[in-house]
């Protein structure tokens, strides 16, 4: 916070202390801001994970809170400044939310002056935003049975509604809670049991475990189908990542493979909404993408896994590499200490990518342009330039393999600059993957191959709502219900997330 000048004290050890703190604190943000900036442009090894930088920060709000609300309590004109400006920078809140009306009234209608009744002339009017904790209720289920005085043997009842839990205890909301609560928030089955504890309901987390292998086996046609749904795109990117997968008969996890397939058409204004779908596999063979990509025949946007390569001579489909894999290379040089050679490919990458801000959400056919005019020139003398220094240098180098790892991919790291659909990275589905990444290290692994088939089932459909701004709880709750009802496989479409189309229950205020 600005401090004025005759705020400052007068005696000199107190000043130098100040200054000393200041500067101490600032270092700190100085530092957060640097390693913001590593995890934004830098190679992912040598950058902070995000959750840790959060909490950084979060720190350094909190110091500058507290330092707020002290010099506020000592001062109340600086009090009242900064209630008019946290007023006029809140934002209203949203107006599915109920309303609950709270009169502050004064007690004596009279006048303070000559006692007549006064008359109200108008009302101020504020929002805050309250919470209600989870509450956890019980749906009584009541069936009449009626019988004809007539006839004996008549007895006439409604059927049972639908359960996804044929005899037990949850709702479909109940379930869809415990699915958005392990894979999207990251949860353990035995942390929601102990939550579930503390409000006198416990639940085992085999009870637990059971619900959400039913509720993946009802969902699995919905994941198949999007799969389908993105293999049907003119442009996709793939990654994976490890799964963890506890082997009982060695005593010890096995390192199997979540692979995700992601469409973001976003970047060049396309129509599709995005997705994304995942799919576990016990290793990492060629064969596993080029089984689950069978049909595909577009672009596939990549890292430098040779596996890609075999599909693309396989089944016809078209690779487009990422500079962002190329990029890391050459920053692990450069941070390690002086390296020309790695420093100008930095910034002859850092042009290309200050091109690609520039025309990021333009139409393909605009980006595409841009990039003939200005990112090809660059392009062009990079390729040259690489050779030139390759020559230059030992071949046992770590910088020789960073430029052969380049070279040898041109073509494929070239092509966007030929169509404006593609991205110069694949970070979009990197970004597919971080998910992934906090539940494995919350999880720690998964119980077998099919709990991890499971993963990849309600994951993709979580992951896919949030590409979509649809939030999870709801849409799997609803979907999970219209599925037990006897929804039609034929109208399967409906069920996607991005089909769904949430129905607020907004309340009048009270």
């Amino acid at each position: 916070m600005a401090m004025t000048a005759d705020q400052l004290p007068d005696d000199p050890i107190a000043l130098k202390a100040m200054v000393l703190a200041r500067e101490t604190e600032n270092e700190r943000l100085r530092q957060i801001i640097k390693e913001l900036q590593r995890h934004r442009f830098g190679r992912r090894a040598e950058s902070l994970p995000e959750d840790q930088l959060l909490l950084g920060l979060e720190e350094a709000e909190q110091i500058e809170a507290d330092r707020a609300e002290a010099a506020e309590r000592a001062d109340p004109a600086k009090c009242r400044q900064r209630t008019a400006k946290r007023r006029a920078n809140r934002g209203a809140l949203p107006p599915h939310l109920p309303r609950m009306e709270m009169i502050v009234d004064i007690e004596d209608h009279s006048c303070p002056c000559c006692r007549n009744n006064l008359h109200r002339i108008g009302e101020d009017v504020s929002e805050r935003l309250d919470i209600v904790p989870a509450q956890l209720r019980a749906i009584v289920v009541r069936r009449p049975k009626y019988a004809c005085r007539a006839c004996e043997d008549v007895v006439v009842q409604a059927p049972a509604p639908a359960r996804l839990v044929e005899g037990g205890l949850p709702t479909e909301a109940t379930v869809a809670q415990v699915l958005v609560s392990k894979y999207a928030d990251h949860l353990p089955l035995y942390r929601q049991a102990q939550i579930h504890a503390r409000q006198g309901i416990h639940l085992d987390r085999s009870t637990l475990a059971d619900w959400v292998g039913r509720a993946a086996w009802h969902l699995r046609p919905v994941h198949e189908r999007l799969l389908d749904k993105l293999k049907a795109s003119a442009k996709l990117f793939a990654d994976e990542t490890t799964a963890p997968v506890l082997d009982p008969g060695r005593g010890r996890t096995r390192t199997g493979q979540l692979w995700a397939y992601a469409r973001d058409d976003r970047p060049w204004d396309g129509s599709d909404p995005p997705g994304v779908a995942y799919v576990y596999a016990p290793d990492r063979k060629a064969e596993r993408p080029i089984a689950h990509l069978a049909g595909f025949s577009g672009i596939l946007q990549v890292d430098g896994y040779g596996g890609y390569r075999t599909l693309a001579d396989k089944s016809g489909a078209t690779l487009a590499f990422c500079w962002a894999h190329v990029r890391r290379r050459f920053h692990e040089l450069a941070a390690a200490g002086p390296a020309p050679i790695a420093s100008e490919a930095l910034r002859r990458i850092a042009e290309l990518y200050r091109i690609e801000d520039d025309i990021r959400g333009q139409p393909a056919d605009a980006r595409r342009a841009v990039r003939q005019e200005r990112s090809r020139s660059i392009v062009a003398r990079l390729e040259p330039w690489l050779r030139e220094k390759l020559g230059l240098i030992s071949q046992k180098t770590k910088l020789a393999e960073a430029i052969r790892y380049t070279l040898s991919r041109w073509e494929g790291l070239t092509r966007f600059l030929d169509d404006g659909r593609i991205e110069i990275d694949s970070n979009t589905v990197e970004r597919s993957i971080r998910p992934i990444a906090l539940n494995r290290k919350n999880a720690l692994f998964a119980g077998s191959d099919g709990g991890a088939e499971h993963w990849a089932v309600i994951a993709s459909l979580i992951e896919t709502c949030k590409l979509n701004d649809v939030e999870p709880l709801g849409y799997l709750a609803d979907v999970l219900t219209r599925i037990v009802n006897g929804h039609p496989n034929s109208q399967i479409d409906d069920l996607l997330p991005w089909a769904y189309i949430a129905k607020p229950d907004i309340k009048a205020v009270a």
